[in-house]
């Protein structure tokens, strides 16, 4: 039985997609997984034939291999499009799999400080400090003497809610000694605040040949986290912007010496220089896969997964779209009676999907973290300016009816 295993996914985006992709292939799917309520909602999970409540970690998940070989599965591929599993899946793809894909770029992307040493001799790269947990937090930021503001990251931590923006100090005392509680024993980056408009670049590397497949401008907002709450999927480019957005890719990416994989690209426009924010070993998750899909008509994921099963991906767009998708998040607390208007944003012209991700009694919050986000309108359109306004639009109708939080 032809088998790909899958270590963790999320409810909903990339990464429940790919299992999806993963049985119209024609394999059997298996899923690792250790949320308990993935098991209490197994009957939604259609695209899984057999899921398995598991720790995440590397010794455990190879007995459980050695334990569906012996039920006569043949395992063809173990993958994660899950952060922070995606080195784990593929050091056991390694192991138990003849595929020739190697997890050591997986774990030099994953790791944000292995990336910045990695990339530290490129122009691409921001300056950067980074505190041990044996200094003295005092003593560090007197060594670094540097110029505000600044950015605190988890190194080992993906997403907005480890991303802190610091303007003193006495703000950076805080971060850091907060984030070494949360973090025991781990080094934490301290890097240059980039200033100017952000991109997104997904990758696929094959045979050493690094392939663009999308570029998406990102549009962010920030109050206490940097939220991305817009994509806009850059369909038409100005060419002298495309080639130096391909310049720099090739140098990023070409740092890490990848042979075959998949990963994403955030950069900002300083000045006019690109500048890294950072490098993840897989599509971006969300509505990614969907807008790359709704836009070009290439399923990415799937495309990925035909790279790691050793095939050549197809990356040819079939037709040409300008799509944009609204993230909604919310500006009070409060428990999820319930959600109306989703069905008059369908109605509005150019909206193609609307998304909503908490059910009823769920508590809400406003965002913290890229999970906060709590639902998207995605629309296409004839030009950026008009799918932008289709999905704004219909995202107006959507209200999020709240039981206040008296806590």
């Amino acid at each position: 039985m032809e088998t790909i295993v899958f270590i963790g996914t999320n409810k909903s985006g990339s990464s429940r997609e790919a299992i999806r992709a993963s049985e119209r292939l024609g394999f059997f799917t298996v899923l690792f997984t250790n949320k308990k309520q993935f098991l209490e909602q197994r009957e939604e999970f259609t695209e899984v034939h057999q899921m398995v409540f598991s720790n995440i970690i590397k010794e455990e998940l190879a007995e459980n291999m050695m334990e569906l070989q012996k039920q006569g599965k043949k395992i063809r591929l173990i993958v994660s499009f899950v952060d922070p599993y995606v080195h784990i899946a593929a050091a056991l793809n390694e192991r138990f799999t003849d595929s020739t894909v190697s997890s050591m770029q997986f774990l030099d992307m994953e790791d944000k400080i292995r990336t910045r040493n990695m990339l530290k001799h490129l122009p691409q790269s921001p300056y950067f400090f980074v505190y041990n947990p044996e200094e003295s937090v005092s003593g560090f930021i007197k060594k670094i003497n540097t110029r505000f503001p600044l950015i605190v990251k988890s190194p080992v931590s993906a997403g907005s809610k480890d991303v802190l923006y610091i303007n003193s100090k006495f703000e950076l005392q805080m971060a850091i000694i907060g984030m070494s509680k949360k973090y025991k024993n781990t080094p934490i980056l301290v890097e240059e605040y980039l200033i100017g408009p952000q991109y997104l670049i997904e990758v696929i590397v094959h045979h050493g040949k690094i392939n663009i497949a999308a570029v998406i401008k990102q549009e962010t907002t920030f109050d206490q986290r940097f939220i991305v709450t817009g994509y806009s999927l850059c369909t038409k480019m100005d060419s002298r912007l495309h080639e130096s957005i391909r310049d720099s890719v090739d140098s990023i990416v070409g740092a890490f010496k990848m042979e075959d994989g998949a990963c994403h690209v955030e950069m900002k426009l300083v000045n006019g220089n690109w500048k890294l924010i950072e490098i993840n070993p897989r599509i971006s998750g969300g509505a990614m896969n969907r807008m790359i899909e709704t836009g070009y008509g290439i399923n990415l994921v799937e495309e990925t997964l035909k790279l790691y099963l050793g095939g050549t991906p197809e990356l040819t767009r079939k037709h040409n779209k300008f799509v944009y998708v609204h993230y909604i998040t919310i500006d009070k607390r409060g428990r999820l009676q319930n959600v109306t208007g989703t069905g008059r944003a369908l109605k509005h012209p150019g909206v193609e999907e609307v998304f909503i991700k908490p059910r009823k009694g769920k508590m809400l919050r406003p965002p913290l973290s890229m999970g906060d986000r709590y639902g998207y309108v995605m629309a296409e359109a004839d030009s950026y300016a008009s799918a932008r306004k289709a999905a704004l639009e219909a995202a107006k109708e959507i209200s999020f009816n709240l039981e206040s939080d008296h806590v």
